[in-house]
């Protein structure tokens, strides 16, 4: 077991763990964790899973380790899509869930996703702050992980009994769910291209295939994880690329990728040309809307207009809302909303404990297109003619506030909102400039009503900030 007498409190970010692997996170961080997440949570049974990275298992082995420690019975669900463990949480009604993962980070990091019962995401604003410092307190100590902790409030909440590890086997309850969300009655036989980058969404989507007689264009499907031409992260515009000439030289109907750890989905139309996330969200929110007529639609604040538009047009309700799992899941209970999309590509339901999804949407893709009798491109064309953007991702290692008062002065006879940082909106123009969660970013997305108007205005704004 590599040596590490403490941890970074770094790798906790403001959704997940997440960190360079051994160096930053290593087994005995992962035992630790495991315990600290106990000590604060307090759970009698919690659902584990690990997703394919090479390191995971073995991390995954200490966090079961670590929770057995403390009296926690560990039901073992195995190697899984991050959505899984949403489910396992929530549908066996147990009382946490982690799953080992760094999601579309590269192969050389890895990290955990953590929740607590109802499968509520544990953030660093909702008891990650609070399981770091605990985690950090018993590194501190200096002791060995098997030794008793000096910390006296780490021993009041120790354990007597060693909790039990119980197999359980979720996958075939796991499709049942998602088969439930969408009318699969109505989705025809159809070609798809499907890329879920080496991760472990191959297995659901085969299962998918047969179930709805689909014939699948298969690129980087068997689980792989050294990842072996990269980053699995879709977004990436060398993996839009390779789907996408797939989707054109095979005449499939849509390409759907996902990331590693399969809870974020993103689609290319048949000319192998990129949905956008802001697009998707608006397509499925119809989707959405056409089996829960007059709901309530959450999405995020960059791109707003073209959710406004298919939402208001399929008689739901649009509510715009701060970019984040945590914050989409929040405002979703709040609201009661039946479906929210951001434009990452995560795309959450209400049904699935209000959390984010990789099958469910392309489900309600395939749907769309069967019941629409249109193409993907027509269902895109008509948000890309009429709502083009831009955005830009500018680094700035300190000023941001004072960069975001700036730009608030500078057009302060537009409609201000602060709902995530700043957004501005003209009539025929509008963009939103925030603050990255993770990096030392400035993030600009902007839309309009022509493409001259786009660029035109993306660049006025980034001169602003730069200069």
């Amino acid at each position: 077991m590599p040596a590490q007498t403490s941890i970074n409190p770094k790798i906790f970010k403001a959704y997940d763990i997440r960190a360079l692997y051994p160096q930053e996170i290593n087994e005995e961080a992962a035992y630790k964790i495991a315990k600290a997440y106990a000590t604060w949570l307090k759970p009698k049974k919690v659902a584990l899973g690990y997703d394919v990275r090479t390191s995971s298992k073995p991390l995954f082995e200490e966090v079961k380790r670590g929770l057995t420690a403390m009296g926690v019975e560990v039901f073992d669900v195995g190697l899984i899509t991050s959505d899984m463990i949403v489910f396992a949480t929530g549908n066996y009604n147990l009382d946490g869930g982690i799953v080992v993962t760094a999601s579309h980070n590269p192969a050389e990091y890895n990290g955990m996703k953590l929740y607590r019962e109802n499968a509520a995401p544990i953030s660093i604003d909702s008891g990650l702050a609070e399981i770091r410092d605990i985690a950090m307190r018993h590194s501190e100590s200096g002791n060995r992980p098997d030794e008793k902790s000096k910390d006296p409030s780490a021993d009041a909440s120790r354990m007597t009994r060693k909790g039990k590890v119980t197999k359980l086997e979720i996958k075939e309850d796991y499709l049942k769910k998602v088969f439930s969300l969408v009318d699969t009655e109505e989705i025809k036989p159809m070609k798809v291209v499907v890329n879920p980058n080496f991760g472990a969404a191959g297995e659901m989507i085969e299962q998918i295939a047969q179930k709805l007689n689909l014939e699948l264009v298969k690129l980087n499907f068997e689980s792989d994880g050294t990842f072996p031409k990269g980053q699995p992260d879709p977004s990436q515009l060398e993996n839009q690329k390779e789907t996408g000439e797939l989707a054109r030289k095979s005449g499939a109907a849509f390409a759907a990728m996902w990331d590693a750890d399969a809870d974020r989905c993103l689609f290319l139309d048949e000319n192998g040309e990129f949905v956008m996330g802001c697009y998707a969200t608006a397509i499925l929110a119809e989707a959405m809307l056409d089996q829960h007529p007059k709901s309530k639609i959450v999405f995020d604040t960059t791109l707003i207009w073209p959710a406004i538009d298919r939402v208001k047009a399929a008689g739901g309700v649009p509510l715009v809302n701060k970019v984040g799992h945590s914050f989409i899941t929040e405002r979703m209970i709040e609201e009661d909303a039946i479906f929210g999309g951001e434009t990452s590509g995560h795309f959450y339901f209400k049904d699935l404990w209000f959390c984010d999804n990789g099958m469910v949407p392309f489900l309600l893709m395939l749907k769309k297109l069967s019941t629409s009798g249109k193409k993907m491109s027509d269902l895109a064309d008509y948000l890309r003619n009429k709502y083009p953007n831009g955005f830009k991702l500018i680094r700035k290692e300190e000023g941001i506030p004072e960069k975001l008062k700036e730009i608030e002065e500078r057009y302060a006879d537009a409609k201000i909102e602060h709902i995530d940082g700043v957004s501005v909106e003209y009539p025929d123009w509008r963009f939103n400039a925030r603050a990255s969660n993770t990096e030392p970013l400035l993030k600009v997305f902007l839309e309009a009503k022509s493409q001259k108007l786009v660029d035109e205005k993306l660049k006025e704004v980034v001169d602003l900030i730069e200069n």
